[in-house]
Parts: C-alpha cells; sequence; structure tokens
C-alpha cells in the first residue's frame, strides 16, 4: 500500500571535470605540502652541521605581501571579466601578472643568497634537504 506521496528522483549527472580535475590537483597539492611540512618539523633541530634555519632564514615579508595580493587581484580581475570590463580585467590581470614575477623574483634571490653566498644547498644537512623539498 502506498501512502499517496510521491518520491521524486532527482536525475544524477556527471561532476563537471573542470571541478574534479581542480578538486584533485588541490587535494594533491595539499597532501604533499602536509607530509613535507611534517617531515620539515620533524627533523627541525636534528642536524648534526649547520647551517641552521636561525642562522640562515630570514622573515620574508615582502614576497608574502606579493602573494597574498596577488589573490586579491586575480579576484578582482575575474570580476572585471565577467562584468565584461575588458580594460579592467587587462589591467588586474597585470597587477597579478607583476606581482606573481616579483614573487619569483624575490625566491630566486633568496635561493640564490642561501645557496651561493651561505652555502644551504640540498646536500648540505638534513635541513637543506627539507627545505628545498617543501
Amino acid at each position: 500500500m502506498t501512502s499517496g506521496i510521491a518520491i521524486e528522483q532527482a536525475a544524477w549527472t556527471l561532476p563537471d571535470r573542470g571541478r574534479v580535475g581542480i578538486v584533485c590537483l588541490i587535494a594533491t597539492e595539499f597532501a604533499l605540502f602536509t607530509i613535507f611540512l611534517v617531515a620539515y618539523v620533524f627533523y627541525i633541530g636534528r642536524s648534526l652541521t649547520g647551517p641552521t634555519p636561525s642562522q640562515v632564514l630570514e622573515l620574508p615579508i615582502w614576497p608574502t605581501v606579493c602573494l597574498l595580493s596577488s589573490s586579491i587581484t586575480v579576484g578582482i580581475a575575474e570580476r572585471a571579466l565577467k562584468g565584461n570590463q575588458m580594460q579592467r580585467f587587462k589591467v588586474w590581470t597585470a597587477v597579478t601578472i607583476l606581482l606573481g614575477a616579483e614573487f619569483l623574483r624575490q625566491t630566486a634571490l633568496e635561493w640564490r643568497h642561501l645557496i651561493a653566498d651561505l652555502h644551504l644547498t640540498i646536500t648540505t644537512n638534513l635541513f637543506g634537504t627539507t627545505f628545498y623539498s617543501l
């Protein structure tokens, strides 16, 4: 006997391939970053030879500002694109590219300083291995 209430079933469709790809990419990046971060934290202070993190690392304030700001500018560029404001989109995309380029330049300068001046490479010690892997 039925109670007279009709139950509709929603048709199931495949999820968007692009969305699935991005979710998988983010999950993979998150897992790899977490693994390397745990290894870095686990091995901190266990290197028997120098240099140690406190001897060679500085707080990268400007590169961090550039990286975080580029997230904001790309969001503004996306809104401009959705609003069909092409000139505004181009300007904010250019700003995003410049911020990304500055972040990469700062990273290259930091690595050059660590490798050439402080002789910290991936083979120097345990810290160097986990730092560059991360």
